[in-house]
């Protein structure tokens, strides 16, 4: 797929081939890069509802996305770094988090840049329902000031837990998604 993670795919069965189509049932499983060794899950068999009016039916299953989602995170892909430049595109500087962290405002008197560093603390967890899929993150973000030198010093560390539901929709023969956060 990318530097990061592999995917290996294999038949489940032989194809069965029927007048009118052909059925390959294929298992994918996405592996970090270089490391074959077995996900952490097992995967549950599922069928395609029956639709004969369409060329090419694709399904994916919650396996797929969760050892894709297991592949990046062993390999370290949720783990992302907000620099200065994009903070202050933002203008999130230490004045902002001082007037809703007071201690901050105590710490940093004049305003300075801020550096985010964003980490999954678990691997996400990724559900699909009937119209869209829900992808549960926890997760650490350290909020560092960038000082004149520029030399950080950390200002706080924080947990979030965040539950966000994506649903995908083909509109003008586009691939659209909207993106809900839940909580």
């Amino acid at each position: 797929i990318d530097d990061l993670a592999e995917v290996d795919y294999s038949l489940n069965s032989l194809p069965a081939v029927f007048q009118p189509f052909i059925d390959l049932d294929l298992k994918g499983i996405v592996y970090p890069a270089g490391n074959y060794a077995g996900p952490p899950y097992v995967a549950a068999p599922f069928t395609i509802p029956d639709q004969s009016d369409s060329m090419l039916h694709l399904a994916f299953s919650e396996y797929f996305f969760q050892t894709s989602s297991f592949a990046y995170y062993t390999a370290g892909a949720f783990s992302i770094t907000i620099a200065e430049e994009t903070c202050s595109y933002f203008n999130i500087s230490t004045e902002i988090f001082g007037s809703i962290i007071p201690e901050v405002a105590k710490y940093s008197v004049t305003p300075y840049p801020v550096m985010l560093k964003l980490t999954a603390t678990e691997i996400p967890i990724i559900s699909l329902e009937q119209d869209s899929f829900t992808v549960e993150i926890r997760g650490s973000m350290e909020v560092f000031a960038v000082l004149p030198d520029s030399a950080t010093e950390s200002l706080f560390t924080m947990n979030i837990a965040a539950n966000t539901s994506i649903a995908l929709n083909i509109f003008d023969q586009k691939l659209m998604g909207s993106l809900c956060l839940n909580r």
